[in-house]
Order: C-alpha cells, then structure tokens, then sequence
C-alpha cells in the first residue's frame, strides 16, 4: 500500500471538496458522520454553501455518536444504506468527523464493492493527527479496540483549523497527547517545543496550532511512508498505546469511556517507565512527561487489584505475535524508538507501580 493520500492544509473546506469531487468524477457522493458533527458543523457550516455546487445533492447518513457505536453491527447499517441508495465502486464517501467517523467511514467504505473512494475531513485535533492519516481502519469488537479492520488510505486528508475553534478543551488534550507521542518519536527539541505550548489556554491560536499540527502529522506521514502495513517501523506509532488500549478496555469493562488521547497520555507514561526500567532512559524525560500528563489529564485509578485484566487486555492487543507474550514499543532515547520490545508481566505490573507512585494512587 503505497503512500498516496493527499493531504490538504487549507479553510476552505467547501472549494476543497468540490475540487476533490470534480477530480474523481464519482458517479454518487455521501457524507458520513455523527449527530454531534452533522449539528455543529456539516449542517450549519458546510451544507449551505454547497448549495448551487457539484455536491448540492450529495447523500448524508449520520450515526450516534460515541465509541460504543463502533461497532461491525452499525457498520452493518452504514453498508444497508449504500445498497439501498445504489452505491458502487465508482462512488465516493466523504467522512466528515472524529477518529470514529473516519476510522468507520473508511471502513465502511473499504470493504462495500471490494472498496470505495473516500475523503477524510477531521473535526477534532486527535483525529487530525492521528485516525484520518496512514491508512487505518476500524471497529471494536468484543470490548477491544480496533479489532477486526483493514489497511485502506483515504485519497485525500483535508485539514482545516476552522473545525477546531470550537472543540472542548477535553477534545484539544485528547488530540495534544497524540501530539506528545509524535514529538518523543522525533527528537528532544520536538518534546521541548510541544510541552513548552500550552494546550489549555482558551484562545486557538492558529499560528501556534497550525506549525505544530504540520510538524506532528509531517512525523507520522514520514513513518507509515516507510511501512504503511505495520511489518516494521510503523509499530513505533503504538508508542503508549499498549497500556493505553488496556486502560481504555478497563474503563469500558467500568461502563465508563474515557477519551483515547487521555488513555494515550497514561499509557505514554508507562511505556516511558519500561524504557527507563530497560533502556535506562533518562529520569529527566520520564519525570517532566509525568508531571505533564498529571497536571492536564488528571489520572486514571488503578490497584493491584486491577492488575490481571489489564494483562488480559494487553495480551490480547492485535500487536503482539501471540497471546503468551506482549509487545510493547519503548524508547532507547527521544528520537530512537525500539519496536517489538517484549515485556513480561513481572516487568509490566512493576511498571505500573511505578505509574501509581507518580500519580499519587
């Protein structure tokens, strides 16, 4: 799967689309997103000034929304209304949303006919940086993330701050620990830069934001460009994500769902303990993003107690080999990822002490 997608920096998102549309010449079109989306921004903002345009009469199918309905069932809903509205290969689906609209959209897409086009519009931070870039699709299933999906890019990836002003600062964090993950996959001076802006002040200032959005996606287009199907280097971007899956799983076993980027951030934490447990990896870097990731997500709580589903969980992360061991990604340095890292669970429960000592918990 080569490293094709186009990706766009632009506001215009309405002239952008249609020069997409006019390009592919697609014999349907149709949005997908959520209720939230399609309230705040498809129907207040772009429908309208798609009136009098090649995509005036472009379908629309909206879901609820939330992570709960990631899920092949409502996937299974998304491919019903493609039949019923006669869509074919030559179609094109627009997703227009967070990283569940587009990790599903695309999915959707993937599979319908043996793959359809489709165009990436993220709405949030996180999923501008992180779910509409590199080819990745998706559903949860059984309680574990991203489960059963396939390698698909979108054709184009179209970035637009507009989106952004009015995110939640939960939603901004979210998307900023993704941010975290790409600069410590970079070098020192990107960890510095990134945690020396301040994610929690209340004006977007798109002359911050926008250089260091281009710098974070630059980061992960440059890694999957040299794997795109994960066989080696793309696993450094599941940096944090081993422990952050499992913490994501916990609190939907809790009935309670935390955002991804939080669970990122958490699970950055640990993967920074096991590289300083393994790699000696300075005590500097993992005080400074502990002290980060406590001051702006608070913490997730844990107890020993809590210990065997979270191994369950990580040994059945869709990275490892098998179910007997688990695969982490850790870093020799700021800059120097180290995939494959198998840890044991002696290893990972000492790693977790040490995450509640630094939370305080």
């Amino acid at each position: 799967m080569p490293m094709s997608q186009q990706i766009i920096f632009t506001n215009d998102i309405v002239e952008t689309l249609e020069e997409l549309h006019d390009q592919l010449k697609p014999s349907k079109t149709v949005f997908f997103t959520d209720d939230n989306v399609d309230e705040k921004v498809l129907g207040p903002l772009i429908s309208p000034a798609l009136k009098g345009g090649p995509l005036e009469d472009a379908l629309v199918i909206s879901k609820d929304e939330g992570e709960m309905y990631k899920t092949v069932g409502e996937v299974c809903n998304v491919w019903d209304f493609f039949q019923e509205e006669g869509l074919t290969r030559s179609s094109l689906v627009i997703n227009i949303g967070g990283g569940v609209v587009t990790d599903m959209g695309g999915f959707a897409a993937a599979c319908f006919k043996r793959g359809m086009r489709f165009i990436n519009v993220p709405t949030t931070i996180l999923c501008a940086v992180d779910a509409a870039i590199g080819g990745k699709t998706g559903v949860n299933h059984n309680g574990l993330k991203n489960e059963i999906g396939v390698f698909r890019e979108a054709e184009a990836v179209i970035v637009s701050t507009s989106t952004f002003y009015t995110l939640p600062m939960m939603e901004r964090l979210s998307g900023f620990a993704e941010m975290i993950k790409h600069a410590m996959l970079s070098s020192s001076e990107d960890f510095d830069e990134v945690l020396d802006n301040s994610v929690t002040d209340e004006d977007f200032d798109e002359d911050v934001w926008l250089p260091l959005l281009k710098k974070s996606i630059e980061v992960k287009r440059r890694i999957v460009a040299a794997d795109p199907t994960e066989s080696g280097l793309r696993k450094a971007l599941n940096l944090g994500h081993t422990a952050g899956h499992a913490f994501e799983s916990l609190a939907m076993r809790r009935n309670r769902l935390i955002p991804h980027g939080f669970a990122v951030a958490w699970g950055l934490v640990v993967a920074v303990v096991l590289s300083k447990m393994r790699n000696w990896l300075p005590s500097n870097i993992l005080y400074r993003l502990a002290s980060y990731v406590r001051t702006n997500y608070d913490v997730f709580h844990i107890t020993c107690d809590d210990y065997p589903q979270l191994l369950d969980f990580m040994h059945h992360d869709k990275k490892n080999f098998d179910t007997e061991s688990v695969r982490f990604t850790l870093l020799k340095g700021l800059g120097r990822p180290e995939i494959d890292c198998q840890v044991s669970d002696d290893e990972i429960c000492a790693a977790l002490d040490v995450y509640r000592d630094l939370f305080g918990i």
